[in-house]
């Protein structure tokens, strides 16, 4: 028989960022943690960090969803120390859960079939997913539960960065939702480039899709920029930041437990 109290836990393994959260009992969330992954790349600071996220009652088993294999295996040996087992999406049958009519699974991202997971779980519709992360991605999820491939395309704060890094006299940018006109000097300039550009790229990509499958998605966002570009873009869509965590958690529930 399991403990009242008992926790669980599973995590979100980013280029950019982590995301590690504490589920009670009843699978809902009580704590999340964000953390710069670069940090996790050091034995060090994935202990001091997991020191102070561990917390008593916690069941032995952990689920990840990673797209940075060099930093799971580093949690996956720190963890084991401590007595906890590690899995990783991936490594799961998740064709139990959905089907991937795709052509390599090793060349879908966990991310990508997690937010699958967690969209047509929620919606139980076709789901056009559109994840603003370090690459921004456009993942197709059609009845009844098939993930049927997608578009990856450059993300909006990398490629702030890299132009920033690329042209020594641009500066670095704050994106703004608005921009009026064309610009006036540099800011105005690049905002307006960097909006324009992808507002038209997200649309047009919405647009490809649909024309090409011939189908009515639900549009989902999440990720950074989401609330920012959802004024933009021309479809009815829904904000939910947590459709990473509730695919993974499914997971959880019906291949761990």
């Amino acid at each position: 028989m399991p403990k009242k109290n008992i926790k669980y836990l599973v995590g979100d393994i980013g280029n950019t960022s982590t995301k590690i959260s504490i589920l009670n009992k009843n699978f809902n969330i009580i704590n999340s943690f964000n953390i710069d992954s670069k940090k996790l790349y050091k034995n060090k600071n994935i202990k001091s960090i997991f020191n102070k996220i561990l917390v008593k009652n916690l069941n032995n088993k952990i689920l990840f969803s990673s797209v940075v294999p060099q930093i799971y295996k580093k949690l996956k040996y720190s963890l084991r120390k401590k007595g906890l087992k590690s899995y990783e999406i991936k490594e799961l049958k998740i064709n139990k859960i959905i089907k991937l009519n795709v052509k390599s699974f090793k060349q879908v991202g966990s991310d990508r079939i997690v937010n699958a997971i967690g969209s047509y779980n929620t919606y139980k519709t076709n789901c056009l997913v559109i994840d603003f992360g370090t690459a921004t991605t456009f993942d197709v999820v059609k009845k009844p539960g098939i993930y049927d491939g997608g578009v990856i395309a450059p993300g909006v704060k990398l490629s702030i960065i890299s132009l920033n890094h690329s042209a020594a006299l641009l500066p670095m940018l704050k994106l703004k939702s608005k921009a009026k006109s064309y610009g006036k000097n540099t800011k105005e300039a690049l905002n307006a480039g960097f909006l324009w550009g992808y507002k038209g790229l997200i649309n047009n990509i919405i647009k490809k899709i649909t024309s090409t499958s011939k189908i009515k998605y639900k549009v989902i966002l999440t990720g950074g920029y989401s609330k920012l570009f959802k004024k933009h873009i021309n479809k009815k869509s829904t904000i939910n930041n947590n459709i990473t965590m509730k695919g993974i958690i499914k997971v959880y529930k019906h291949l761990i437990i």
